[in-house]
């Protein structure tokens, strides 16, 4: 199994508290850390507003972590949780990644979806096209990347978007561009998309709903004539670890704290929620964590990334996951 780490970046209000010029330093010491450790990739998430409402709070731009991350790591990938098609044109988009790509020395991962968050996309007067079109966009979106990053140049005359000879230099430096994880677990489109074109998916996490996404996948794949067993299957795991139930409370108390003059209680609440649900698979201590994901791994989960919400705050946690739950897993 490998793993992944979100880097707070203000969307899940994660940066409260932490002077906005002292921001981009709080998350490059995170991505630093992590580059140093035991981890195989760094995530940012691609939005504007924040959760899980639309706060004064900052929110820094993916692709523009992505390009300073580049600069500042030697060794970890880097990827997001996941870049919306629709906000950026697909050529532009896979100009960018592939300038991020050479000056990471080749450790881009592209994640992309379809998009969801309807108050984020009519704020930026992108509208918020029918869930078809956005799905349509994403498939048309993928095809014009993977086309640029193989043989330099993009031609496409879709429904959604048109590119004529778009030049999209220098390549790469993977070979075969970057890779492509498709995000998403709808069933009747997302994941034939993913059947078709990724290298990764990313869905459901809970051990019932991974492994019926992952069944829908393989027929799919069967449908389309691809191998089910190249691409690798991930998911994402909100992380709250300590070293007994009270000091994953104690943790969970100090969340609280930080997160309540800003969000008010009812959304605090709904925040703490997502880490109180006995399904949780990595909230918990080392062994019920090591416990839970073995499971995971045993269905056929070969990549899990985790959303940390005092990484930009306390390290302790994550220097536990590196102790005590990763090397079990590995």
């Amino acid at each position: 199994m490998r793993f992944g780490m979100f880097i707070p970046q203000g969307w899940r209000h994660d940066l409260i508290g932490i002077d906005p010029a002292e921001q981009w330093q709080a998350m490059n010491d995170v991505v630093k850390r992590a580059d140093a450790g035991d981890w195989d990739s760094a995530w940012v998430y691609d939005h504007f507003h924040t959760v899980p409402v639309a706060t004064e709070e900052a929110t820094h731009e993916a692709w523009t972590l992505m390009s300073a991350f580049a600069a500042t790591t030697s060794r970890i990938r880097l990827g997001q949780m996941c870049t919306c098609m629709s906000y950026r044109n697909p050529a532009y988009l896979a100009k960018v990644a592939a300038t991020v790509d050479v000056i990471s020395g080749g450790r881009v991962e592209m994640g992309i979806g379809a998009g969801w968050y309807e108050q984020e996309w009519r704020a930026y007067g992108y509208g918020f096209p029918r869930a078809g079109e956005r799905l349509a966009r994403l498939d048309e979106g993928v095809q014009i990347m993977q086309q640029a990053w193989t043989t330099g140049t993009a031609t496409l005359d879709g429904e959604h978007y048109q590119v004529d000879g778009a030049i999209v230099r220098p390549l790469p430096l993977q070979q075969g561009g970057i890779p492509m994880w498709v995000a998403g677990g709808g069933e009747k489109v997302t994941l034939r998309i993913a059947a078709k074109y990724a290298n990764y998916t990313n869905f459901e996490a809970s051990p019932e709903g991974f492994t019926h996404k992952s069944a829908v996948l393989k027929q799919h794949c069967r449908e389309v004539g691809t191998d089910f067993d190249a691409i690798t299957r991930s998911s994402n795991y909100f992380g709250l670890i300590g070293s007994s139930q009270a000091d994953v409370d104690q943790r969970l108390r100090r969340i609280e704290e930080r997160l309540l003059p800003v969000l008010g209680h009812e959304q605090t609440e709904a925040v703490l929620a997502d880490y109180r649900r006995p399904t949780l698979l990595a909230v918990g201590t080392p062994d019920q964590i090591v416990d839970r994901l073995s499971a995971m791994k045993e269905k056929g989960l070969d990549y899990a990334i985790f959303y940390l919400p005092e990484a930009a705050y306390d390290t302790s946690g994550i220097e536990m996951l590196e102790r005590d739950v990763l090397p079990q897993l590995r």
